[in-house]
């Protein structure tokens, strides 16, 4: 009885679980991902024929993309973008800005302070910190490098 149990269990599992094909989520994520990039590259292509030095474009072109993924997670837009390219539309940029605007979007109902203010960086706190504290070892590192070396 037990078996018989357990392997109707793994059954039901087995029809349950959905299937992936390796090679179409790649070719997915390599499409939205190059999308994406090919699109930030006509931004800063733009940016700099207006004059603007490649710095600044840069700036810009950051700028924009950041704005349009939020924009895209305010309509419930991008979440379709990324259920469908995966990896290739939460690598970039873009990704790490829906992760930030979802937190928010989600914890707003609970209010902007105990809400919005501390749920915003649910996902992206942990990556801001361990950047500011790498830069920051990197940095003494490279300053007792200077300090000694000379």
């Amino acid at each position: 009885m037990e078996e018989r149990k357990k392997q109707a269990y793994e059954a039901y599992v087995k029809k349950v679980t959905p299937t992936h094909n390796l090679w179409l989520q790649m070719a997915k994520a390599f499409l939205v991902g190059g999308l994406i990039c090919t699109i930030g590259q006509g931004i800063l292509d733009y940016a700099m024929s207006l004059g603007l030095e490649k710095q600044d474009a840069a700036s810009w072109c950051s700028l924009v993309l950041v704005f349009s993924s939020v924009l895209l997670t305010g309509f419930h837009i991008y979440p379709s973008i990324v259920k469908w390219g995966g990896a290739g539309a939460l690598v970039p940029i873009t990704g790490f800005a829906n992760s930030v605007a979802s937190a928010a979007i989600e914890y707003k109902k609970e209010g902007q302070v105990f809400g919005v203010g501390c749920k915003i960086f649910t996902i992206a706190g942990p990556v801001i910190l361990y950047g500011i504290f790498s830069s920051w070892v990197l940095g003494l590192v490279f300053w007792v490098i200077q300090r000694f070396a000379a």
